[in-house]
């Protein structure tokens, strides 16, 4: 049948070079004409497509996904709401999130006839899935049939079981204007099975505005007033395309909006990089004019024989790590939930410990200058000094892979550089999902660490046990100099 309209191929390729991410709390559209393969796309990520060929991966939290698994998290609201006609319906959190209560002891009913409505069937179908809590949820078609009334009470359906922080994706067709402004993002496909858009929509959609308006010049510029998404669907229309001469799916994959998942990874390193990098040397300079008050008592005590110079030594670092304990504690909980790293023991454990040791040879660092100048201005001096050498070489501003051969022995003598190396690998370094990066093939998130910066995830050992090392190191600095320099002149 293929070859007798014209197909060469003996398979129909219905999806092409589809790339995109779903996040928790976002309620994503997945919008196209007709034949762009919205409905296919969906089951193929539900796990539903039960023919054809799927070449490609799927991962779930950087990891590849596993069916037998993802079925047990994920749920899937079909277009056509299929329920047994005699079933009462009873489930208190479930019933509160899609406003059923005044129905709880209705029948079912058989579409049409009696029962239920077919808005109040389209809850039943979200409530049936979110009995089994999934984080996961799509939705084919959530408002098809439905009246504006109708779709707009499901919506606040679907718009609160977003809330909750489940990750929710929608194929919808010609949505009204509340509707649409109901998404956060998009994922819009043109027939052919291509993304030409994927990404925020925006307040009033004025991101997809601004995308579509700057990225093509010659489209008709959307009237006040006018519904975003059938403008959007009537100028990425296949004859519009034709009209323009230009291919929607190509300059999408040459746009920032798609670059911007490299960048993604670059962000996430410029955030951890900051978060380090300031408070730290904070840290560092407040900690000076304490331990230079404290040695001038403890000259005093040491004359009269009270104690001698390393017990007290030991006892300011314990003092100091607790205070830095507790610090590190409230800040990672803050910036591993702004970041938006999953919530898992493991890999927050991996964090805490990092930053947790970050800020314990920064404090470390600036007693052990104390120790070793006669005053804590000039070992301001030179706590600026070496912190400019360790920002410069961390890693950040010059990736390790593009420093000079005969500088990069100073990027090992960094702590900075050893504790982002230790923190983006910990977080992302494992993660086998494809990164796009301009102008070379995809590749995974860890052979991405790999080549552009020289991280390694084998190597998070050696990491752990090199902030090990430069907190012992400035330790005992810092208490054989308490120990043998005397600065006091009497």
């Amino acid at each position: 049948e293929m070859k007798s309209q014209g197909i060469e191929e003996d398979r129909l390729q219905l999806l092409r070079d589809v790339s995109g991410a779903f996040r928790p709390g976002i309620l994503t559209a997945l919008v196209g004409v007709s034949g762009a393969g919205k409905t296919t796309l969906m089951d193929v990520l539900a796990g539903r497509k039960t023919s054809g060929y799927i070449e490609g991966s799927i991962s779930i939290s950087g990891y590849p996904k596993n069916q037998a698994t993802f079925a047990r998290v994920s749920g899937y609201c079909e277009q056509n709401d299929i329920h047994s006609p005699n079933c009462l319906m009873f489930v208190e959190e479930v019933m509160d999130l899609v406003e059923l209560h005044p129905l709880r002891n209705s029948l079912v009913g058989l579409p049409g006839i009696n029962g239920l409505s077919t808005e109040q069937r389209k809850r039943l179908t979200v409530a049936v899935e979110l009995v089994a809590n999934p984080s996961i949820i799509f939705m084919d078609e959530p408002t098809s049939g439905l009246d504006a009334r109708a779709a707009a009470i499901v919506m606040r359906t679907v718009r609160n079981t977003v809330d909750t922080g489940r990750t929710l994706v929608c194929t919808i067709h010609q949505p009204s204007i509340d509707i649409f402004e109901a998404f956060d993002e998009l994922l819009l496909m043109k027939r052919g099975g291509q993304v030409i858009y994927a990404g925020p929509l925006g307040r009033c959609s004025q991101r997809l505005i601004e995308y579509f308006q700057v990225s093509y010049s010659r489209i008709t510029e959307i009237r006040d007033g006018y519904n975003p998404a059938t403008w959007m669907l009537e100028i990425s229309s296949p004859a519009v395309e034709a009209q323009l001469n230009v291919d929607f799916a190509d300059i999408y994959q040459k746009s920032e909006l798609y670059k911007h998942k490299e960048q993604d990874l670059l962000n996430l390193m410029g955030a951890m990089y900051s978060a380090i990098m300031f408070l730290g040397a904070t840290n560092t300079a407040s900690v000076q004019p304490v331990v230079a008050i404290e040695r001038t008592v403890f000259y005093r005590e040491r004359a009269a024989g009270m104690y001698s110079a390393l017990p007290y030594a030991f006892a300011q670092v314990a003092i100091e790590t607790i205070y830095v304990a507790v610090q590190t504690l409230v800040y990672s909980l803050i910036l591993y939930s702004m970041i938006g790293f999953p919530w898992r023991v493991d890999k927050f454990f991996w964090f805490y410990y990092f930053i947790l040791m970050c800020f314990i040879y920064f404090t470390l660092y600036g007693m052990m200058l104390v120790a070793l100048t006669p005053g804590h201005q000039i070992a301001a001096i030179v706590m600026s000094f070496f912190l400019s050498f360790w920002n410069l070489f961390s890693g950040f501003l010059i990736p390790r892979t593009q420093i000079p051969i005969w500088w990069r022995w100073y990027y090992w003598g960094s702590p900075v550089a050893w504790t982002i190396y230790g923190l983006v690998t910990s977080q992302v370094g494992d993660k086998t999902s494809l990164v796009e990066v301009p102008g070379q093939a995809r590749m995974s998130v860890q052979t991405y660490l790999k080549r552009r910066l020289g991280f390694e995830y084998d190597f998070l050992g050696a990491v752990v046990v090199a902030h090990i090392g430069f907190v012992l190191l400035f330790l005992f600095v810092f208490a054989y100099g308490i120990k043998y320099l005397n600065f006091q002149r009497r």
